[in-house]
């Protein structure tokens, strides 16, 4: 899975934080470093604090952490509802059933380890029923743990939040992510002004309520429901700031937790969409070189020659799309899916030869195979169809949890400002926020500090070359929590856990298994 921020033009928001974690395998690298003490050990058996436990919950949530899930047979999983307030502040209002799953331990059973993949917007149901094969953790943690998932609220079997139809979706994906004039940017700021008014219309109340914080909220009920007195959690790039949020408000509630691929709770709008584009510029440049390195390589003999090349390909294409075939509905390869086709290779290194392949293909005048791997991106099948609701949820969310500016001036600064940084990736990826810009629904969050104060071991994992959630976040992040420890993957690709690092593993094993940290700087 995987995950950027959506484009100013809608675009640029598609990709500006779609941060989900990628568990399947590819090439691992080395060195790095790491931060705070050496090591230590949780015990995920002690019970939180009088001040942080469930007995300490106001009595008129108790309905809800008293609940017990009616665990049924599905298929390869077995299946449950758990239901939680739309509006925390209003417990005796409405409410939503999230869908949960578990793939139960193979041995001695410690308990339950909740996992999230990330997004916003990407399915911990999904993700969390590949355990059984060896995609989620290794056999040897499913020996001990439940692997247990959720559809957060908004989300896929969790009263999901649809805002237009299929093909008005392809449009928005695919409309233009760096718009270069006054006239193309009123309309960029008209078209997601009318997606935000269209989520409202359709998605009612929950729409209001699907922040990271509710989420948060959610996932200690969910910890309640399972019988765990602290909740045990792998989260994953977007999932890593649900699971920082948690720590930050249930600090004593926190148990063996694997932050990996770091989105930090303090950052703003302005600094999310400046270090993805530095991130994907430094992924880009990587995968040039890797290219040019193969020999034969579409983009030139050289890491200037190829990032030019790609540059000019984005241009030419703005102004004239490319055909494709056997899409319904997009029969064109326009700027907004050629770039979210290209992100999409930058989160796998495994993926970079057929990336290359599909640039070979679109240099020739066809964008059938690019277009492929915009589809995956956004889980969309050639039919039109899509499998999940990832890219118009991950707007709701995003835009619930920070605010982002309104008027056109400040990004058009930022094109401009994020262009010396990140010539591939800065101009589209400044208007990321756009979207949030023109949301009808004001933010209720905001970037705060978290330092979890009281809490057990956290675990934070950075790969050096991460495109989505660069390196620099993780060690953020680890610095700022009180009891953070930070294990460093010198490699490519978005998150390390199950990555190919046999290095990474084993001490994320370790830390899940008997609560032992890594050594300080300890490097992968």
């Amino acid at each position: 899975m995987r995950r950027l921020a959506t484009t100013g033009a809608a675009g640029a928001a598609a990709i500006a934080l779609a941060l989900a974690g990628c568990s399947s395998g590819s090439s691992g690298g080395t060195a790095g470093s790491s931060s705070k003490s050496s090591a230590g050990s949780s015990s995920a058996a002690t019970g939180p604090s009088a001040t942080d436990s469930p007995a300490a919950t106001p009595a008129s949530l108790a309905k809800f952490y008293d609940q017990k899930l009616d665990w049924k047979d599905c298929g390869s999983v077995e299946c449950a509802k758990l239901t939680v307030p739309v509006d925390y502040s209003k417990p005796d209002g409405a409410t939503v059933q999230l869908a949960v799953d578990k793939v139960k331990a193979t041995g001695d059973r410690k308990g339950a380890l909740v996992v999230n993949p990330g997004g916003p917007g990407a399915s911990g149901y999904d993700y969390a029923a590949y355990a059984a094969d060896g995609y989620v953790v290794n056999k040897k943690v499913l020996s001990s743990y439940d692997v247990v998932g959720f559809d957060p609220r908004g989300v896929q079997r969790s009263a999901p939040i649809t805002c237009v139809d299929d093909k008005a979706l392809d449009g928005f994906i695919g409309s233009d992510p760096t718009p270069d004039d006054a006239a193309e940017q009123q309309q960029a700021a008209t078209s997601n002004r009318d997606f935000g008014k269209a989520c409202q219309a359709k998605g009612g109340p929950l729409v209001g309520h699907v922040s990271t914080v509710e989420v948060a909220k959610d996932v200690d009920v969910l910890r309640a429901a399972l019988g765990e007195d602290k909740l045990n959690y792998l989260g994953k790039s977007y999932g890593t700031f649900i699971g920082s949020t948690y720590a930050g408000l249930f600090p004593k509630r926190v148990g063996r937790f694997v932050l990996d691929g770091v989105v930090p709770p303090d950052i703003t709008s302005t600094e999310m969409n400046l270090g993805q584009a530095k991130g994907f510029e430094q992924a880009t440049q990587s995968y040039v070189r890797d290219c040019v390195a193969r020999g034969g390589c579409p983009l030139g003999d050289s890491l200037d020659a190829g990032m030019t090349r790609i540059r000019k390909f984005l241009k030419d294409i703005d102004a004239k799309p490319i055909p494709v075939s056997g899409n319904d509905d997009v029969t064109q390869l326009t700027e907004g899916w050629a770039t979210i086709g290209i992100a999409q290779a930058m989160y796998d290194k495994g993926s970079w030869p057929g990336l290359t392949e599909a640039l070979q293909q679109a240099f020739g005048g066809k964008g059938d195979k690019l277009m492929s791997l915009a589809n995956s991106y956004a889980e969309r099948s050639p039919n039109g169809s899509y499998s999940g609701n990832i890219m118009q949820a991950i707007n709701a969310v995003n835009c619930l949890d920070r605010s982002a500016p309104s008027d056109l001036a400040s990004y058009r600064q930022d094109a401009a400002t994020f262009a010396k940084q990140a010539p591939t990736w800065g101009p589209m990826l400044a208007w990321g926020s756009l979207v949030c810009g023109q949301w009808p629904i004001k933010a209720t969050g905001k970037p705060e500090r978290i330092t979890a104060a009281g809490s057990d071991p956290i675990l934070v994992v950075g790969t050096t070359r991460d495109p989505a959630t660069p390196y620099e976040w993780s060690k953020r992040l680890a610095d700022q929590l009180q009891n953070g420890h930070l294990l460093t993957y010198d490699g490519d690709g978005h998150t390390a856990y199950l990555m190919g690092s046999s290095c990474v593993d084993d001490a994320v094993d370790r830390y899940l298994l008997d609560g032992t940290v890594p050594p300080a700087n300890k490097a992968c």
